[in-house]
């Protein structure tokens, strides 16, 4: 019965029609009341699913209340519409979620998620000795961090990043998110043929007040078996997102997350350092030619005099079959560090890309897919690279433009 979500709607048609929507199991209620008499003896739940006729005052109550004391219940809001304000109030009020009452794949998602984190949080004992609400209890686990960086456009960045993330994720056994970090012209969400709700903008209106709550309200959900966090809409929205809030969101990412992937832009602006400065690993794409090479070189020495550590390093060389007169041992020798993936050329790469799908799900055994396999079974999950500490390289930030 624990695997299974409750909905609760005064009409009694929505919460049987939000029911067959997730999946058809679940017990339903028509009355608030009946729900908390039955949540006094009932502890092995997972999700609260609240619909469209439930008042927001009253949703906002409950999900108030369950932080509290029952904080591995997970509470999902119905809306026929879902505006910002709203978002915003049910972040802070602590629900899950907040879903349009037409995202049938959302609340399938949603529910998956939060019977995960109801998993997580039972794991940590029961609840009755939880001493503190979610806000300020210790971290369910420290996911690990994978930022895939160049400095020169076109290397492949969100082709391996989407991939890589793909990969990490295993069809949904293990916990994924893809961040887009390239706030002005990301990808992302076009490469994965994404229909997002939210982006990465709609944390800024909560003033650094980001917890697993509001996270997930801010996931758009892949049929990989991972989570994306997008770039926002509007470019110009790029402008109110600070590095301290995408310091932040990762540091709560590690929360929920086995792995957090982070696509950047080409460049070094101080959202791109906010990451890699909490990152466990640095994906460093190359393509075999004198310009990436020296761009390369460029980059390396700019990273070294930054203080990063060469140790979380890892050189992936994309289209690493071409015929071009660079060999694989002059890569290594310009960046002074071994080839730790190889990605070859392929046709296919740019057709799964206008299609909108990832050519490791579309075809696994294709040459570029098995590349990016290994590259994350080697250098990611086997890694032995030491998790960054929180203030490492801190000394750092004085050598970057300050926004007010």
């Amino acid at each position: 019965m624990g695997d299974l979500p409750i909905f609760c709607d005064p009409d009694r048609r929505t919460g049987e029609a939000l029911r067959d929507q997730s999946g058809g199991g679940g017990m339903v209620f028509t009355d608030l009341g009946a729900l908390r008499d039955h949540l006094k003896v009932a502890f092995d739940e997972d999700t609260i699913v609240l619909g469209t006729n439930v008042s927001e005052e009253d949703a906002f109550a409950v999900a108030e209340f369950l932080r509290l004391h029952r904080p591995s219940l997970g509470v999902i809001l119905v809306r026929d519409q879902v505006t910002t304000p709203l978002l915003q109030e049910a972040l802070r009020a602590g629900l899950l979620d907040v879903l349009d009452s037409r995202d049938g794949l959302g609340l399938k998602s949603a529910i998956k998620r939060s019977a995960h984190l109801a998993a997580a949080r039972r794991d940590q004992g029961p609840e009755q000795q939880l001493p503190t609400p979610p806000s300020i209890e210790q971290p369910l686990r420290r996911g690990r961090v994978i930022t895939v960086f160049s400095a020169k456009g076109g290397s492949g960045k969100t082709t391996l990043a989407t991939n890589l993330a793909a990969v990490l994720a295993d069809r949904g056994r293990r916990q994924v998110c893809i961040v887009d970090l390239d706030l002005a012209f990301g990808d992302v969400a076009i490469a994965m043929q994404l229909f997002p709700a939210r982006t990465i903008a709609d944390a800024v209106p909560l003033n650094g007040a980001i917890d697993s709550s509001a996270v997930a309200a801010m996931l758009t959900h892949h049929s990989a078996g991972l989570s994306a966090i997008v770039a926002p809409t509007e470019p110009s929205a790029s402008e109110t997102i600070r590095p301290s809030l995408i310091a932040h969101l990762l540091d709560v990412l590690r929360n929920d997350f086995d792995y957090i992937v982070v696509d950047t832009p080409a460049r070094f602006d101080d959202e791109v350092l906010a990451a890699l400065d909490v990152s466990d690993l640095v994906a460093l794409i190359v393509t075999p030619d004198v310009p990436a090479l020296k761009t390369l070189k460029i980059t390396l020495e700019t990273l070294i005099e930054l203080s990063y550590s060469r140790s979380k390093f890892r050189l992936i060389l994309n289209r690493s079959d071409a015929k071009v007169g660079i060999s694989h041992l002059e890569v290594e020798k310009t960046a002074q560090m071994p080839i730790g993936g190889f990605i070859p050329s392929s046709r296919e790469v740019p057709a799964t890309i206008n299609r909108g799908v990832l050519i490791v799900q579309d075809d696994p055994k294709h040459p570029v897919s098995l590349g990016i396999r290994k590259f994350a079974e080697v250098e990611v999950i086997g890694s032995g690279v030491p998790r960054v500490e929180n203030g490492e390289g801190r000394g750092r930030i004085r050598m970057r433009r300050q926004r007010s």
